[in-house]
């Protein structure tokens, strides 16, 4: 009977440690600084409105698991003729949050071809609200400056031009 306890406690005692150094590994992966915006790719996208104007801009690209996660969080200042583009080639319903985002985002979410499917426009800094179509699958989301949208008259039905989309040329 002995053994057994000792077999026992081992192994309570081994799965605690593992736990534990599971949730420090963790919290130290969520505290780790964000990677500098300068690290990310960066390329040019265009949005061509459906009257024809053509708005430009310099993109950063989301093209890890990370970066995706970071997104735009803790910028604290961006040009209206900046953004991030986030790529989803799975196809599938996709959601975003404002946590950790200091500035006001229009957050464009587009189809494969790169049509633009919704438009959530001057999300609110920091909000946890969960930000997106219900149940639409989308390719990409694309996030501009707060007020971008309206300022340039960017709208539902425009397309992003983009080597990622399958309407680049």
């Amino acid at each position: 009977m002995m053994v057994f306890r000792s077999k026992t406690l081992f192994a309570a005692r081994a799965l605690l440690t593992a736990t534990l150094l599971g949730v420090c590994a963790t919290t130290l992966a969520q505290s780790a600084p964000p990677e500098p915006l300068s690290a990310f790719p960066q390329s040019l996208l265009a949005v061509k409105t459906q009257s024809g104007k053509v708005v430009n801009f310099k993109i950063w690209e989301a093209d890890t698991p990370r970066r995706e996660e970071q997104g735009m969080m803790f910028v604290r200042e961006m040009d209206i003729h900046t953004g991030m583009l986030f790529m989803f080639p799975e196809n599938q319903p996709v959601s975003m949050w404002m946590k950790n985002t200091y500035v006001s985002l229009d957050l464009l979410f587009l189809d494969a071809q790169g049509k633009i499917n919704y438009i959530a426009a001057s999300a609110t800094p920091q909000s946890e609200a969960i930000i997106g179509p219900k149940k639409t699958p989308e390719y990409a989301v694309l996030e501009l400056k707060g007020g971008a949208c309206e300022q340039f008259g960017i709208k539902i039905g425009d397309r992003v031009i983009h080597s990622k989309f399958k309407n680049a040329r």
